[in-house]
């Protein structure tokens, strides 16, 4: 049976905790082939088309991506994959990774399991849902790995990492720090809080018939870390300073950091 993780890269963990804790504009860390390149070989090949699937479709001027966390009806090397990363072993890695202990995975993979996003698609600059309320668990950590095949730095897709504050209750960017190309098994960690901006705000400009594809896992912990808001808030889009101050997108940002804008899925939960 083949091993899911390298346990090469596994074991380097107590090494780059430093490096993870110390990383601007919050803590994160970009790993290459953490996962065997078999494992992961197969988690692509069966990777479903836009077409394929009952995505979800996000799909305004603020996201336009494809979103499935339905683990149970992914094929098995999809689903068999996302189930490890929410077991011990993994566990283990993150928490001496990160130093929270206490990390609870998600059974529900909430607003997780597989992104899609197709030519001219993007997510702006945001902070995550910082609770879970049906759970009532403070999110702690996401975890993004990437499936894309000789990607093009042109094609684009960079997650960007984004220093900003708060004017009163108004979330201000200052600077994009890091800006990370989506590769075949690269793996990015980090913290999420209220100050840990990112996305992938610039339209995809890959081929036509290739998409920027991910798989997403996020953990929660059962106590707000301290300096935190505790209140529960849903995603929070952020405008760039080099976005136009335009009334329309404003007032949508408003209404999607109230919640979801629309679905076209009514079967299963749904992110915040």
């Amino acid at each position: 049976m083949v091993n899911v993780f390298n346990p090469e890269k596994l074991s380097q963990v107590s090494d780059l905790s430093p490096d993870y804790l110390q990383a601007d504009p919050f803590p994160h860390i970009v790993m290459d082939n953490v996962i065997d390149i078999q494992v992961l070989q197969a988690a692509l090949d069966a990777f479903p088309q836009a077409h394929a699937l009952d995505f979800y479709r996000y799909d305004n001027e603020l996201e336009k991506k494809l979103a499935f966390d339905q683990v149970s009806l992914l094929p098995v090397p999809l689903s068999t994959l996302l189930h490890t990363l929410n077991m011990p072993l993994f566990l283990r890695f993150l928490e001496e990774l990160t130093g929270i202990e206490g990390l609870i995975p998600d059974p529900y993979y909430r607003g997780g399991g597989i992104h899609q996003i197709e030519m001219g698609g993007k997510l702006d600059v945001h902070i995550d849902f910082n609770k879970y309320t049906k759970l009532n668990l403070y999110r702690r950590l996401n975890v993004i790995i990437y499936l894309n095949q000789e990607w093009q730095e042109e094609y684009g897709g960079h997650l960007e990492l984004w220093r900003g504050h708060k004017e009163g209750e108004t979330h201000v960017l200052d600077e994009c720090v890091s800006r990370i190309l989506p590769l075949f098994n690269r793996m990015v960690v980090f913290s999420t809080s209220d100050h840990s901006y990112h996305g992938h705000p610039d339209p995809v400009t890959c081929p036509k018939d290739r998409s920027r594809k991910s798989l997403a896992t996020y953990y929660y912990t059962q106590h707000c870390p301290e300096g935190e808001n505790a209140e529960p808030h849903s995603t929070i889009f952020v405008r760039r300073p080099t976005d136009a101050h335009d009334p329309y997108l404003e007032e949508l940002r408003k209404k999607r950091n109230k919640g979801r804008l629309a679905s076209n899925v009514t079967s299963h939960l749904v992110a915040e």
